[in-house]
Formats: C-alpha cells, sequence, structure tokens
C-alpha cells in the first residue's frame, strides 16, 4: 500500500514549498503517536531519523508535551489516513523537520536538534 495520489501530491507540494527533497516514509513503518491527545489542537509533529522500522516522525495533540513512557504509541504510517489524516501532507518532511497544525493554520520548519543522537523529546 502506498499514500493515494492526492496525498502524495500534498507531500510533494509541502516539501517544494520549503525548499527540501521528499523524504515519505513507507507505509510499513511505524511512527509513534500520542492517540489520546489527537482530538486537541494544535497538532504536532516532529521527525528524528528512522531507526529500527520507525519513520522517525512522532506526533501528539496540544500544547503538552509528555516524556512519560506511554505518551506515545506505536502505529503503522499505513493507518494515519484513518487516525490522523491532517498530518499526512507533511509526512514527506525529511528529519529534523516539525509542523504545527491548527484548523486552517499550518507551520513546517527546520530544528537541527532532532538529529542528535537520542534525543526524542519536544
Amino acid at each position: 500500500m502506498d499514500f493515494p495520489p492526492d496525498v502524495r501530491e500534498r507531500q510533494r507540494a509541502v516539501c517544494v514549498r520549503h525548499g527540501v527533497t521528499a523524504s515519505p516514509p513507507h507505509p510499513s513503518e511505524k511512527i509513534g503517536i500520542a492517540l489520546g491527545t489527537l482530538s486537541l489542537r494544535p497538532l504536532n509533529g516532529l521527525r528524528h531519523p528512522p531507526e529500527a522500522g520507525t519513520c522517525g516522525w512522532y506526533v501528539w495533540g496540544g500544547e503538552q508535551f509528555s516524556t512519560t513512557d506511554d505518551f506515545f504509541q506505536p502505529l503503522h504510517v499505513a493507518h494515519l489516513h484513518q487516525t490522523c489524516p491532517e498530518v499526512l501532507p507533511f509526512l514527506a518532511l525529511p528529519p529534523g523537520w516539525r509542523f504545527l497544525v491548527d484548523g486552517g493554520y499550518e507551520d513546517a520548519w527546520y530544528d537541527e536538534t532532532l538529529l542528535g543522537p537520542g534525543n526524542h523529546s519536544g
């Protein structure tokens, strides 16, 4: 399974807008997602380098980020269209990028601190 053409086009457009080469995750890879927070806004995402079957993305809702071990749950990228479709356009941003989505407001920016070893925090 791959992303539908409309999602791939939106991902490409986000990457072009930010001047980066698209690096979409494979649908079989896992992201870390805070399922219990997805009703909160804004939606936030950050991408570390991929490792051990993960694509490096961590996604949560709300302004509070938690470092507790159970804050994020693993989810295959292929299931995001059902769980959190609002984040799909940003998933091709390469490691080191963050995004924020809040209704009609969207922002994405590069954060080099995400590329450091073992840094899985917001």
